[in-house]
């Protein structure tokens, strides 16, 4: 029988859109975090926000025409709230905007911050699939949560965080088809799971890894859940996680240590030969010795024999 791993519940992502057109005679331009602690005065207007699952509603102003006065922040209920905005042209990280929008692609401002403190975020990927199955990412998030995209205008996507977790729809986003159009979404994360203010993130079960029974042989219905992992690691090029092997204490320990090592290194080779630098992933093996669950039922044990991850 193959050993399952435990499931792990993945926390909801919460997105915020601030939709913005580029207006002239704008302020000078501020850090994404400074934009966000705007006060009401300094406001452009305020675009649609994005619910989850839902395509934002169209019909925005025009670029060439200056939106209205401040509005104050609306609560639309749970996580999702319309905000105070300046305009997505000035809107950059913690340097200047490397990307422009063209006339047939829109530029994509996202700046992350924690759902609870709502501090900014660095590290995370944000990953867009449009109707066509194609995906675009951004670069990590900088030291003010900021990262940027462009994608081809008039189409919807879906909007994920890339993580060791695996991945959320966040949203369904409709990006409007106009001409050199600039968007800014602010995205409230809860649970995300990185390195997050030089703390080490917990470990994760990967779901769905399994393998034939006594051997570590990887199953290939385990694949698309490493291939996750391969994707995570691809567009975070600083990110090194450890594979950890485990077992429930049925036999001997030497033998499960072994058993449980030989199962983490199968997972490293299968990333290895995905493209991922070997350096970038260490396996080990802890057989019996941490036990996330009572090895006394049959459910327990299940439960122990299981793949995790963390970053480093």
């Amino acid at each position: 029988m193959a050993d399952p791993t435990l499931i792990t519940t993945r926390a909801p992502i919460a997105v915020l859109a601030l939709l913005l057109c580029a207006c002239g005679g704008s302020p000078p331009a501020r850090s994404a975090h400074d934009a966000e602690a705007a006060k009401p005065n300094d406001s452009a207007g305020v675009g649609p926000s994005i619910e989850p699952g839902r395509a934002a509603p169209t019909g925005a102003s025009d670029n060439s025409v200056k939106q209205p006065g401040p509005q104050p922040e609306v609560d639309l209920g749970g996580d999702f709230k319309r905000l105070d905005t300046r305009t997505a042209k000035e809107t950059h990280g913690a340097s200047l905007s490397k990307l422009k929008p063209t006339k047939t692609e829109a530029l994509l401002k996202f700046v992350v911050v924690d759902k609870g403190e709502g501090e900014p975020i660095p590290g995370v990927v944000v990953s867009l699939t449009g109707p066509d199955g194609n995906k675009y990412y951004t670069e990590a998030t900088d030291a003010v949560g900021y990262a940027e995209v462009l994608v081809p205008a008039g189409k919807q996507y879906e909007v994920v965080y890339v993580s060791l977790k695996g991945k959320d729809i966040g949203a369904a986003l409709n990006v409007e088809n106009k001409e050199r159009y600039t968007l800014k979404l602010t995205l409230r994360y809860q649970g995300y799971v990185g390195v997050v203010k030089g703390q080490p993130a917990a470990r994760l079960v990967l779901q769905g890894v399994e393998f034939d029974t006594g051997k570590a042989t990887i199953r290939p219905s385990s694949f698309a859940r490493l291939d996750g992992i391969v994707e995570y690691l691809a567009h975070k090029q600083d990110a090194r996680i450890e594979i950890s092997g485990h077992t429930d204490n049925v036999g001997v320990p030497a033998n499960n240590k072994t058993l449980s090592t030989k199962r983490a290194e199968a997972c490293r080779d299968y990333l290895v030969g995905q493209g991922i630098d070997a350096a970038r992933v260490q396996a080990v093996g802890y057989g019996d010795e941490r036990p996330i669950a009572s090895n006394d039922t049959a459910e327990g044990r299940q439960t122990n024999r299981r793949i995790e991850a963390e970053e480093l």
